[in-house]
């Protein structure tokens, strides 16, 4: 798997250059101090991940994602975490505040490479065959795979597709996530960002800005907040009101 890193500050690029090389054998084939410079390398190079700064001269990172290609996945790395959601309603893998931590800089890689992997050719001609009240039928290599509504933690929006995180595995299909909300149980099921739909009984804790399901952070957007409060099970509505 190969990256570049997009960020204005020469030390913040040595930093991730030097993060990356201890803990990952991806190959980094460029570093860029600016937007349009990184985007004139893509023209004629294919890159699999982009670490990318956001307040940057010219250009942001916010503005310069619209411009990528799709294949291209996305890591920010900032010192502002008020651009945290706004990075996931842009399908961005994952969020780094600086200065980084190494053991978080490994989970996104991890991350980027498994998705990599399931946006792989093969993988992206799964299909959500048919659903009942209890389950879906995906449709991957000839086989049908029986998904239960019950071991699902919550579905992710990636691109064109979304991932389906169960309690077993990751299947991603070829899929918006409103077409697959409208699919599954609406009362157990609630979208709480533009990028996230949740199963409200796999949520361990959660905060203003934040759901937590096992090791997973998932976004909660503004516009969701007021729903998402009103769903909680019982047991979380009791802890919030007393």
């Amino acid at each position: 798997m190969n990256c570049i890193i997009v960020d204005d500050e020469p030390l913040a690029r040595a930093e991730m250059r030097s993060l990356i090389a201890e803990i990952s054998s991806m190959d980094v084939l460029g570093e860029f101090s600016n937007a349009p410079s990184a985007l004139e390398f893509l023209k004629d190079n294919e890159v699999d991940l982009i670490f990318l700064d956001i307040e940057m001269p010219m250009v942001t990172g916010l503005e310069f994602v619209e411009m990528l290609p799709k294949k291209s996945l996305i890591i920010f790395t900032t010192a502002y975490s008020q651009y945290a959601l706004k990075s996931y309603e842009l399908e961005a893998v994952d969020y780094l505040l600086k200065p980084i931590d190494p053991q978080r800089l490994k989970k996104a890689i991890d991350k980027a490479v498994l998705y990599t992997e399931l946006l792989s050719k093969d993988t992206v001609k799964n299909t959500v065959e048919s659903n009942t009240a209890d389950f879906l039928f995906i449709k991957a290599e000839r086989r049908f795979y029986k998904i239960s509504f019950s071991d699902i933690k919550f579905i992710e929006g990636l691109k064109d597709y979304v991932v389906i995180h169960t309690k077993q595995q990751k299947l991603i299909t070829a899929m918006n996530l409103k077409t697959i909300h409208q699919k599954i149980s609406g009362e157990t099921f609630i979208r709480v960002s533009k990028s996230y739909v949740v199963n409200m009984n796999f949520i361990d804790s959660f905060d203003n800005h934040n759901i937590y399901i096992e090791d997973s952070e998932i976004p909660l957007g503004e516009v969701y907040r007021a729903d998402f409060l009103q769903n909680l099970p019982e047991d979380f509505s009791t802890q919030t009101n007393t």
